[in-house]
């Protein structure tokens, strides 16, 4: 039986639970001369029949599906040649792969040995059986756990607070597991980056001064030691987002204050979509228009001005990929900044209106703290977005890891660098690859003191109302 059908045999035999256990509530209620009292309502006792006829099913179906594709490997490679699978069984996967595509119909069978094709048909035979097994184990096990269930339905039976209990637990399950998801994408990347510390020193990779990570392929190939000194890509990425964020920031403060405190509902219903339109442009389009418009336009006002007698003026330029980053997130400041400062009671503007201060003092002395939380939030979700970018850095900044503060002259950034170290057939144990790591460890930890600052201000200068 396949995947698909099983699950819905299981949401069918799952309505039925439901309706079972749900009519044995409602008879129960109905027994005798005088209708009896439910503790809980009839949909109740069916949703905790249904719920303890889908979870055993599920549980075992993802159980069987963890542990079904080694078992079935291990049953199909004991039949073959030892000589087959190497002595150290170092040919095990090279070989199963062989199988699967013979049994998918990948491969001819003309010219393969007998024991191949001996295994071919028992790893078909093993799948089957495996199949149908499964179906078998998953159903006999919700049903029969959703009988113990309905046995168990009575007028007294606290239905309700069982099934509470369940989407409780289901609740806390859910959570978990996004735990455990950061600390297992944490973990990997601390794992690896430490592989790559041990090829280069913490220091050098820190305070070092140039980026050339490129590690030749032999011992006596020409530049066969890189250079992975990450000063130039942090400058980099720190030059473009502070850029972004000197135009995103006023521009997206102010015009939250406008639309929220001055704009009429007209001009607000205009005013907002046409700025949140900026959020759904894709990133490639930034970069076209980075690299084609934006670019060439400060570089021909460098050279007007005459600029280039005391600087380096590029093609790419972090100004130009700052800019154009910059009008990216203005709405992820503009909208959330809006929607904080909407939420500040009415009764606070009133109040400061009545005791005569003006517009302007009151969105300075009560909107603002009262909605600074919010405003730091929004601000941060800007600087986030623009230290992750990468395509427009790529299109309009380059890609050269250049250790200056000119922000005329062609930058990278860590995030462009990481994409770069991990394109195309790398050898993933080298220390050209496990740089990536290394640099997303970094950034996190960036990131990571970039919200406990936000959070100390907040406290700090937060405005607390009753």
């Amino acid at each position: 039986m396949q995947l698909s059908v099983l699950l819905l045999v299981v949401c069918l035999v799952t309505l039925g639970a439901y309706a079972v256990g749900r009519g044995r509530a409602l008879a129960l209620a109905s027994r005798g001369p005088t209708p009896i009292k439910l503790n809980s309502l009839p949909f109740y006792y069916g949703a905790l029949t249904a719920l303890w006829c889908a979870i055993p099913s599920l549980a075992v179906v993802v159980l069987w599906l963890v542990f079904d594709g080694a078992l079935i490997e291990k049953a199909v490679l004991a039949g073959l040649p030892v000589e087959v699978l190497g002595a150290q069984g170092e040919h095990r996967d090279l070989v199963f792969n062989q199988i699967i595509n013979m049994a998918a119909g990948h491969i001819g069978l003309e010219a393969q040995p007998a024991y191949l094709l001996a295994a071919k048909d028992h790893l078909q035979q093993f799948t089957a059986l495996s199949q149908w097994a499964m179906a078998g184990c998953a159903l006999a096990m919700g049903i029969f756990v959703a009988l113990m269930v309905w046995l168990r339905i009575a007028p007294e039976f606290k239905a309700r607070a069982k099934v509470e209990q369940v989407f409780r637990g289901t609740l806390f399950c859910c959570s978990g597991l996004a735990v455990l998801t950061t600390i297992g994408i944490v973990m990997s990347v601390v794992f690896e980056a430490l592989r790559f510390f041990s090829h280069v020193s913490p220091l050098d990779f820190l305070f070092g001064l140039e980026w050339s990570p490129q590690i030749a392929l032999r011992a006596d190939q020409q530049g066969s030691s890189g250079s992975f000194g990450a000063v130039p890509l942090f400058l980099g990425t720190l030059t473009i987002a502070f850029i972004a964020l000197l135009v995103a920031v006023p521009t997206g403060l102010m015009s939250a204050i406008y639309l929220s405190e001055y704009a009429s509902n007209r001009m607000r219903d205009i005013v907002k979509p046409l700025l949140e339109v900026l959020a759904g442009v894709p990133t490639v389009v930034y970069g076209f228009f980075a690299a084609l418009t934006v670019a060439p336009l400060i570089r021909d006002l460098g050279l007007n001005f005459g600029l280039d007698r005391w600087m380096v003026i590029s093609s790419e330029s972090a100004l130009a990929a700052g800019l154009v980053m910059g009008i990216m997130i203005i709405p992820f400041v503009s909208s959330l900044s809006d929607d904080v400062i909407n939420a500040v009671p009415q009764s606070l503007r009133d109040g400061a209106l009545a005791l005569g201060s003006t517009r302007s003092e009151v969105i300075k002395q009560v909107v603002i703290p009262a909605a600074l939380p919010g405003i730091v939030g929004s601000v941060l979700l800007a600087a986030s977005r623009a230290i992750g970018e990468t395509m427009i850095v790529v299109m309009a900044a380059g890609m050269a890891a250049n250790l200056t503060a000119n922000p005329l002259d062609a930058v990278t950034t860590v995030t462009v660098q990481i994409v770069t170290l991990l394109v195309g057939d790398q050898e993933f144990d080298s220390p050209k690859t496990l740089a990536a790591f290394a640099l997303g460890l970094v950034l996190f930890i960036v990131t990571l003191c970039l919200n406990y600052l936000a959070l100390h201000i907040v406290r700090k200068y937060r405005e607390q109302y009753e």
